[in-house]
């Protein structure tokens, strides 16, 4: 049975949404900016060693989803993924060799996997199908700001104490995490409608053999159809903001970190209000063309990057990111849900679909580090930015709308 939204429930959902907003992200641009200017490492090696660190935490992306959807213990999967990422943290800068970076990268990418679905399952598991879109909404403006206020601190502190002061800013997020879990009454949590189940006994039993990701995937169209979106999508996406982070190191390598802040800021700014507004209409516009709205803005951003390399207009551009971004943090679970709810299988298809996306976003990486050696980062820009367009031309033609026609409990979504 799902609860009511009280200040019990929302407060501890809330905070929790905003300590984990930087350590479910990873170090990302960050870690490139510190390779970059104070291990001096080349484009190339940065996007390898990225590549390979997210290609682990890829791999546990749908295993993940399956242990969510198993246990009952969802609160605990959160607080030790939250210690080993902590740790990871700490330990890093210590030893910036590229086996002990990429090894260290991938475990906590391994245990951040478990994260997203995690989050998804305990909100969706507490208040239901009928307010899972606001409350996503709202899980993911509180996201959002956690990730604007850390990376206004890790700016700030960065002035003053270097690239450095990142990893120790993230293992305070991550220490913090655990507390606000903590505080998430367990008692909450259906963990069958966790799972994308209606209801009935709260102890998160099997029905039936539990089947791999993958399959649940291809033996549903519209959602293979929104996964390969969704890949398009993190191919689009993924390299965008290390290179621009990138080009505003080599204009300024003292203020690298700092101006990387700044684009993050701008753009979790943006973000805030786009999440609330998504969570507030996806039910009345529908999920497609809000969707299809973030595809068209991310293309968008790869043509205009490469216009000027004037550090304002970079981080202009870069808050069109928090309107794509933005839209698809709180459209992604929603879709997900749609399209598996009576199933029992909506944490294993988020992570099917996540680890497909992963995929996308660790291929980025690499072809965008290879198109900037080979032929600058103009080239780099219109690669993503004709990516993007694709993915938005296959959303356009192939995607149905997923909105139940019947307010709530997800009647008459397309699931062949």
């Amino acid at each position: 049975m799902a609860h009511i939204d009280t200040p019990r429930i929302a407060r501890p959902l809330d905070a929790l949404n905003f300590f984990l907003a930087d350590v479910r992200d990873g170090l990302g641009p960050y870690l490139a900016i510190y390779l970059l200017t104070v291990q001096k490492w080349d484009e190339a090696s940065i996007g390898i060693v990225m590549s390979v660190a997210a290609l682990a935490g890829i791999i546990a992306q749908t295993p993940a989803g399956a242990l969510i959807d198993k246990t009952t213990a969802k609160r605990a999967v959160v607080i030790a993924a939250a210690v080993i990422v902590t740790l990871g943290s700490i330990v890093l800068p210590l030893y910036p060799g590229f086996l002990f970076v990429a090894t260290t990268q991938a475990l906590t990418g391994v245990a951040a996997a478990v994260f997203a679905p995690a989050l998804a399952a305990i909100t969706l598991g507490i208040v239901g199908p009928k307010a899972f879109a606001r409350r996503i909404g709202r899980n993911e403006a509180f996201n959002h700001a956690g990730n604007a206020v850390a990376a206004t601190l890790a700016g700030g502190f960065a002035y003053f104490f270097g690239p450095i002061v990142v990893f120790w800013l993230m293992a305070a997020m991550a220490v913090a995490s655990i507390f606000a879990t903590l505080a998430v009454p367990g008692d909450a949590i259906d963990n069958n409608v966790a799972r994308g189940l209606d209801g009935g006994p709260r102890d998160g039993a099997d029905r039936g053999v539990q089947p791999s990701g993958f399959q649940v995937m291809l033996t549903n169209r519209p959602l293979l159809v929104f996964a390969a979106s969704t890949v398009l999508f993190h191919f689009a996406n993924a390299a965008m903001l290390p290179l621009v982070g990138q080009k505003l190191a080599l204009v300024n390598r003292e203020l690298g970190t700092t101006l990387m802040s700044v684009c993050i800021v701008a753009a979790q700014l943006v973000m805030v209000p786009v999440a609330v507004i998504v969570g507030r209409t996806a039910d009345v516009w529908g999920r497609k063309p809000i969707f299809a709205v973030a595809l068209a803005v991310l293309a968008l951003r790869g043509l205009l990057y490469p216009l000027s390399d004037n550090a304002y207009w970079l981080v202009g551009v870069q808050t069109l990111d928090g309107v794509g971004a933005g839209i698809f943090g709180a459209l992604f679970p929603l879709v997900v849900a749609d399209l598996t709810h009576g199933t029992g299988h909506f944490n294993i298809s988020q992570g099917a679909i996540a680890t497909a996306a992963g995929l996308g976003g660790a291929l980025s990486t690499v072809v965008a580090g290879l198109t900037v050696v080979a032929a600058g980062y103009r080239a780099a820009f219109l690669v993503l930015a004709g990516v993007a367009g694709i993915g938005l031309l296959l959303f356009l033609i192939l995607m149905p709308e997923t909105r139940p026609r019947v307010a709530g409990l997800g009647a008459s979504v397309p699931k062949a």
